[in-house]
């Protein structure tokens, strides 16, 4: 159990490390106008702290740097969560004030706007193709040879296939194959729309639609989809901007990271609700053991469709960045709701 003492130094030296990446001394902490400790009495505190593991020397300064433990304390029972200002509100309301804008847009612009406004990299995991459930199909041609398919799910999202048909195929028959996909595939997940295609509707197709054998296969390319995720990303340069990050084979493993996909996609699939942040080595990534991830979900009503997470160093400033990921996150629950 921390003193109100050490409670007080181990915040100083958190907020300050936050702000300068310098290490932190014992007559710097002294000169606080809410510190009234002298330097020899804080220099006693700070070596009890690094002791028990809050604080760390990063070099043979007699300047200390919070550790990942500090860091997790400081998080759990020393933040205080700041107050958004006239710009940032203003800037997020008007972002969402857009009636006009479709499901992708939002995401991508939520994922801009948290870039934009903390330096550091978003990442928002779209709807989860398991949970996510088809609504409607539209199909219009393009050409003699190709057709769109376009795919309207139940959280509002909008994807445009193309596929290949063969001239012989009818526009009559491309409206019974429409008629026949709403009505054997609406509320079905997307995981599972190739199987009802195969099992059930290449019958019912055959027996309804002359010519569609080519069709049907360039067709069910387009709507087998084996992505279970999709990331957006915003600011994805801006993790080279921060003094942690000037190891080049570090940047690397990151970016690589982030490229692939999989792996960060299922680090944010969560189900817990409110903020969660994961520091350091509490990432099961070696490539993420110097970040720090700060996460909520987002929601269409009671149903979970994706996770806003922001990605930093473990020196983030976590009291900023935790209202705007939760400001954020409630707005696109908000949006979603209107719309959908």
């Amino acid at each position: 159990m921390l003193t109100n003492r050490q409670l007080q130094i181990l915040k100083v030296i958190v907020d300050d490390f936050i702000l300068t990446a310098q290490p932190v001394g014992s007559r710097y902490i002294s000169k606080k106008e809410t510190v009234d400790f002298s330097p020899a009495t804080i220099r006693n505190e700070m070596a009890d702290l690094e002791e028990m593991g809050f604080l760390e020397k990063l070099h043979s300064s007699s300047g200390r740097a919070p550790s990942e433990k500090g860091y997790r304390f400081y998080v759990d029972h020393l933040l205080s969560p700041s107050t958004l200002s006239s710009r940032e509100k203003n800037l997020i309301r008007e972002s969402f004030g857009k009636k006009t804008l479709e499901f992708e847009q939002v995401v991508e612009k939520s994922a801009g706007i948290l870039s934009d406004l903390t330096n550091y990299t978003s990442i928002i995991l779209g709807p989860e193709v398991f949970e996510t459930r088809l609504k409607q199909i539209q199909i219009t041609p393009l050409s003699h040879e190709k057709a769109v398919a376009v795919l309207v799910t139940n959280t509002g999202h909008v994807e445009h296939r193309v596929f290949s048909t063969p001239v012989e195929i009818k526009s009559t028959d491309l409206e019974k194959m429409v008629n026949i996909l709403n009505e054997r595939l609406k509320g079905v997940a997307l995981i599972e729309v190739p199987e009802r295609l195969n099992k059930e509707i290449f019958s019912l197709l055959k027996e309804h639609a002359e010519h569609f054998n080519d069709a049907f296969m360039y067709l069910r390319a387009a709507l087998a989809n084996d992505n279970s995720a999709k990331l957006y990303v915003g600011g994805k340069t801006n993790i080279l901007m921060q003094p942690e990050f000037k190891d080049i084979d570090r940047i690397r493993s990151i970016m690589s990271m982030i490229e692939e996909e999989k792996d960060i996609a299922s680090l944010l699939k969560t189900s817990d609700k409110g903020i969660q942040t994961m520091i350091g080595h509490e990432n099961p990534f070696i490539a993420l053991q110097h970040c720090s991830i700060i996460t909520a979900n987002y929601y269409l009503g009671n149903q979970q469709v994706g996770t806003l997470a922001l990605l930093g160093p473990t020196r983030m400033e976590y009291n900023r960045v935790v209202t705007l990921v939760e400001e954020l996150s409630r707005h696109m629950t908000e949006t979603f709701r209107e719309w959908y």
